[in-house]
């Protein structure tokens, strides 16, 4: 496989994750609803189930009495998206919107503050803290890889010029 063809199977592999992240939160009762039948049938009874049994009682509360906060969650799905969009950029020409891998990359960094401090506040439980962690170390090994393949790619294009 060639350097611009891994480094485009990056891209999309990321694009993919966004969409994915993006298009799961707008069904966010449903899917709460889904989880807990599972843990239920499977008589799961963890910190996991019981968070999970928390977390959709209390959408499903704030969908009955308060739907409009569900925009919130609706602008997060949309926000993911639309960053989506923002890497067909390197995905047509990676030396050029390489500052587009950069910001992901900080963006992913980013994300261990946000969770660990906000989570916090908000009285998220550390391994659920832990688990949005993980969407900033897989984005960020992916866009590492990516942004060094860009550089040698970089290179390469230089050298030939």
């Amino acid at each position: 496989m060639t350097l611009e063809k891994q480094i485009r199977y990056l891209i999309i592999l990321f694009i993919v994750g966004l969409v994915f992240s993006g298009v799961t939160a707008f069904p966010i009762e449903t899917l709460l609803a889904f989880g807990k039948q599972c843990l239920d049938n499977l008589k799961i009874d963890n910190s996991l189930s019981q968070w999970i049994n928390f977390v959709y009682k209390g959408v499903t509360e704030m969908n009955k009495r308060f739907p409009f906060m569900a925009y919130g969650t609706d602008w997060l799905a949309f926000a993911h998206l639309v960053i989506a969009v923002v890497f067909i950029g390197p995905l047509r020409d990676p030396i050029k919107n390489i500052w587009v891998i950069q910001f992901g990359l900080i963006a992913c960094v980013a994300i261990f503050p946000l969770a660990i401090i906000a989570g916090g506040v908000r009285g998220i439980p550390m391994f659920w803290r832990l688990i949005d962690c993980s969407f900033g170390v897989i984005g960020g090994i992916l866009l590492w890889i990516c942004y060094q393949k860009i550089l040698k790619l970089e290179k390469i294009k230089t050298a030939l010029s």
